[in-house]
């Protein structure tokens, strides 16, 4: 039993929640026609005014003065319905009983019209139904649902309960005609609410792709160095091994100390090894060596080098695509780090060709530096449509973040010509940005969103000639726009020092 009244109570308790405020729910104005579904309404409400004005005094027989003043008080309740929907309601249901009270005594004692729709008039239906439509349109189901129970439950009191002499019965239209505007109202209501979170949940998932393609590409870069870390980690374990057989009389203390350093090696190394076998991905041999979605070498492979770009360009060719290279300036030993970054930058560049510029001829630049490599990969205007590419348009990034890490800068400029050029410098130092450095650079490209969701390649998707992508925390973009991107490469000028100065 004390359950049934704690629900009861809390049912009432919500009930009055529900109808007994006069909190503001305005009815947005529309997207394309701004306020003009507004003042549609108030010029609806004034006319319904008039219109039961008349009938008021017309059929119903009542005073002009008390006619107006009712019939003011349905259409304020019609224009409030905008704003506040709940104290219109109230407001439209009181006018209505008091309207309904006044007719009721003029049947009653014969001066009305015998004929006279009772207790709804037609302008009071129409009012009162606009006001419950407005009302669904702002408001939970549960609230809108409420609502007409009440003027259900105040119809039938006032009709059946009370009741009145010689007239036309109208409760039972009127609140079929009540519940069918409820239902559209709810009805509008609840698909307006599922378009806004359609679009709100379309956003998320283009943001959580974006997202996703960043960890991707990071997870594969991480892969990538812990492939060459791995190998340095044993270049050290076998020298440390080694090296107590090249000194005469080696002290005890000195084969203990190589002796620790050669088993924290193999340690570090093992590590290395459990956490390659959770990065590595079994993924089918890539046919042309281009780094495809869902395609890549074996799991066990060595990381490429710049020594396998003539196979990558021979598999591009067998593509179908045309493509030449020239390497200048004096080749000297670069970290395994920049010679994995530059090899996976030109493998995407010439995977983005045969994406989005299909028939263009392609020509590959690599020029050694005292102080870096430069990259150019510039392909000429595609002769046909490129077709649908799904999951293209993050291969950018993916660049990009190889040359952050590494501290250089890249460059993705159209040409005048219709092709698109894809430059890149790495330091030969291969020294990682700071910090802050590199939390602004994320940030400018965060900022950037004309390189998501974009094709790489060939003419970009909002038709912006020009279109550059630059990396702003980079040293000397100026400089390096000039170089990379206009004439032909001078080896002997460093596109860091394009003094020459090597001091």
């Amino acid at each position: 039993m004390r359950a049934v009244e704690k629900r009861l109570a809390r049912g009432l308790r919500t009930l009055r929640d529900d109808l007994w405020t006069g909190r503001a729910d305005p009815l947005p104005p529309s997207v394309w026609l701004r306020w003009l579904p507004h003042g549609l309404v108030l010029l609806a409400s004034f006319g319904l005014m008039l219109i039961n004005v008349e009938y008021m005094t017309g059929g119903y027989r009542q005073n002009e003065n008390y006619s107006l003043l009712c019939s003011l008080a349905q259409g304020t309740a019609v224009g409030l319905a905008l704003w506040r929907p709940v104290p219109a309601l109230w407001l439209s249901l009181t006018a209505t009983l008091v309207i309904a009270m006044g007719a009721r005594s003029q049947l009653l004692s014969g001066q009305a019209d015998m004929s006279s729709p009772w207790p709804w008039g037609p302008a009071m239906i129409a009012a009162h139904a606009l006001v419950l439509f407005l009302l669904a349109l702002r408001v939970p189901a549960r609230v809108a649902t409420q609502a007409l129970g009440l003027t259900a439950l105040v119809t039938y009191v006032v009709q059946g309960l009370v009741g009145a002499a010689d007239h036309s019965p109208t409760g039972v239209v009127a609140v079929a005609l009540f519940a069918g505007v409820v239902l559209l109202g709810i009805a509008l209501r609840g698909r307006r609410e599922a378009r806004s979170q359609l679009v709100e949940q379309e956003s998320l998932t283009a943001e959580e792709r974006s997202r996703r393609t960043l960890l991707e590409e990071r997870n594969r870069i991480a892969r990538e160095l812990h492939d060459v870390v791995a190998h340095h980690m044993s270049v050290i374990s076998i020298q440390a091994q080694v090296a107590p057989h090249l000194v005469e009389n080696p002290s005890d203390e000195l084969k203990e100390n190589l002796d620790g350093i050669r088993q924290n090696a193999l340690e570090a190394l093992a590590e290395l090894r459990r956490v390659l076998g959770v990065l590595r991905s079994e993924n089918p041999d890539d046919p042309y060596g281009l780094g495809a979605p869902g395609a890549g070498a074996a799991p066990h492979a060595p990381q490429p080098t710049l020594d396998r770009l003539g196979v990558l360009i021979e598999n591009t060719r067998a593509a179908g695509l045309t493509v030449t290279s020239q390497v200048s300036g004096e080749r000297l030993p670069l970290p395994p780090g920049v010679e994995l970054s530059a090899y996976r930058i030109v493998q995407e560049a010439l995977s983005n060709v045969l994406r989005h510029a299909p028939g263009a001829t392609v020509r590959v630049e690599l020029t050694h530096f005292p102080r870096g490599l430069q990259i150019r990969v510039v392909n000429s205007a595609p002769q046909g449509t490129a077709p649908p590419s799904p999951g293209a348009g993050h291969g950018l990034l993916g660049m990009r973040e190889r040359a952050t890490m590494l501290g250089g800068t890249l460059m993705a400029v159209e040409t005048s010509c219709g092709g698109f050029t894809v430059a890149a410098f790495l330091p030969r130092s291969a020294t990682a940005r700071s910090a802050t450095t590199g939390a602004a650079a994320a940030g400018a490209d965060d900022s950037a969103p004309g390189d998501r969701g974009t094709p790489d390649r060939g003419a970009p998707d909002d038709g912006s000639p020009g279109r550059r992508i630059l990396d702003h925390g980079s040293p000397g973009p100026s400089v390096l726009e000039d170089l990379l991107l206009t004439g032909p490469t001078n080896p002997t000028t460093d596109p860091e020092n394009p003094t020459g100065d090597t001091t």
